[in-house]
């Protein structure tokens, strides 16, 4: 893949394009819509293979991979009227939206892929859902830290659902981060020492030696501190809300 076009520059496209472009010999030509103009501005500053485009078309015209990362509520007024060639793959990272649905939209015979990647990305170190597996799209999101193609749009839809749980890890630990302070502790200690503990456990799940319950068995002693907030807070009760939470969303998807 030597050209590729984002429409829609958000913090995955941004994502996107720091890691195909941060320290590659030869990073592919990127073509950026021109919406969100401080963002794209600053990526085409910052990396000499990418360019800004004058509207959307030219960003298709130009690329061999199209990837559409509109948010779902504007995708009708940011691809109405658009022409895709059959020779384009066009890959689909906006939540929510199916093939058929961007198939009716852009009325092509373009090869459509959807794909579920992290911000991560930008690190190369995420591995990427997709849907259905296609040569091109799988070696791209390969190169961005991993790829996991799927049987059917429905197992696609349960992975959709987990990334919904994404920014809850990051309240609860704001959460504890406040409750530290609320027992008279720096909140930029609280803040460094939550992180840093945080960290350490994101370093651990490196280790896939080892099942997620015995990590936790591994970190716990029987009757120490970690079992006592396990036990007492994600009680079955917690669990149960927290499937049926992602049950709800799985539906809508």
């Amino acid at each position: 893949m030597k050209r590729i076009g984002i429409i829609g520059v958000g913090e995955i496209g941004r994502a996107i394009v720091a890691g195909l472009c941060d320290g590659a010999d030869r990073p592919p030509e990127v073509f950026l819509s021109p919406r969100g103009a401080g963002t794209v501005a600053e990526l085409s500053e910052r990396y000499a293979s990418v360019r800004v485009c004058a509207g959307n078309q030219e960003v298709v015209d130009r690329s061999e991979v199209v990837i559409i990362a509109v948010r779902r509520h504007d995708r009708h007024d940011a691809l109405a009227g658009l022409r895709v060639a059959g020779d384009k793959v066009v890959v689909n990272v906006m939540a929510g939206v199916g093939n058929d649905d961007l198939r009716r939209t852009l009325a092509t015979d373009a090869p459509l892929v959807r794909a579920i990647p992290l911000p991560t990305v930008r690190e190369r170190r995420s591995v990427t859902v997709t849907y259905p597996s296609h040569p091109v799209a799988d070696s791209l999101f390969e190169h961005l830290g991993g790829v996991l193609p799927v049987a059917d749009e429905a197992a696609f839809n349960v992975f959709s659902a987990l990334t919904g749980t994404l920014t809850t890890h990051y309240s609860y630990l704001a959460t504890l981060i406040g409750w530290t302070a609320d027992h008279g502790i720096d909140p930029g200690d609280a803040d460094r020492y939550v992180r840093g503990l945080f960290q350490g456990v994101g370093r651990s799940l490196g280790d896939e030696t080892r099942s997620l319950h015995q990590l936790a068995a591994d970190h716990e002693t029987p009757k120490g501190n970690n079992e006592r907030i396990r036990t007492n807070w994600f009680t079955p009760a917690n669990a149960e809300a927290l499937s049926k939470a992602l049950d709800d969303l799985l539906a809508d998807l």
